[in-house]
Formats: structure tokens, sequence, C-alpha cells
């Protein structure tokens, strides 16, 4: 039963093996091919670079979206348990939570993350 198992194993890890070498042989492709690395205007060279710069302030701003969005995805259940929980915990832990909060925003504010002028 054992001896069965062994060798069924060796033999998928061999095939396996195999293919991923097979794959990895056949699907070699140059990289020096300047056509195919170029971007494509209707067969016209590219007018201007076909990278653009990323604006790292619009990046910063979506993650502090994200960030809050989170928080308040948990702060949204804290109002359903109020009723079968003991409300002195919960406003222990709600007070803290909502310190965390605070403090995490005064410090974006502080550090310049929330000025849209620039």
């Amino acid at each position: 039963m054992i001896f069965s198992i062994i060798i069924m194993g060796s033999i998928l890890m061999a095939i396996t093996s195999i293919v991923m070498i097979l794959a990895s042989v056949l699907s070699k492709k140059a990289l020096t091919d300047r056509e195919k690395c170029s971007p494509f205007e209707c067969g016209f060279d590219p007018k201007s670079s076909s990278r653009l710069p990323f604006s790292l302030r619009f990046f910063l701003i979506t993650i502090i979206f994200l960030i809050f969005d989170v928080e308040i995805a948990l702060i949204l259940p804290m109002i359903l348990i109020i009723s079968i929980s003991d409300i002195f915990m919960w406003t222990i832990t709600s007070i803290i939570f909502i310190i965390i909060l605070i403090g995490g925003l005064y410090h974006e504010w502080n550090q310049g993350m929330l000025n849209w002028s620039n």
C-alpha cells in the first residue's frame, strides 16, 4: 500500500518536472526584439513615452482611504454588539479603538498627507 503511494508520487513528480522543463524550453522568447518591446500606435512610432509618471500622492491617498475603510468595517459590528456585551468593556474597547484612529489621523495630518492642494 505505502509502496504503491511512493511509486505513484514519484511518477507524478517526474511527469510534472518533465512538463515544466518542456514548457520552459519551448517558451523561450527573444528579449532583445526591439519591435515587440515597443508600444504600437497604428504603425507609427510613439510620440511620447509609453510609461507615464505615477503620482505617489495619489497612491498615498488611496492607501489612507483603504485603511479608514477597513476601520469603518471594524467599527460597525461594535454598534451591533452593544446590547449583548458588558457595557463597561464595550466602552473601554470603543474608546481605545477610537483613540488609536484619532492618533493615526493626527499623525497623517501632521505629516501633510491630507493636503490635497500640492
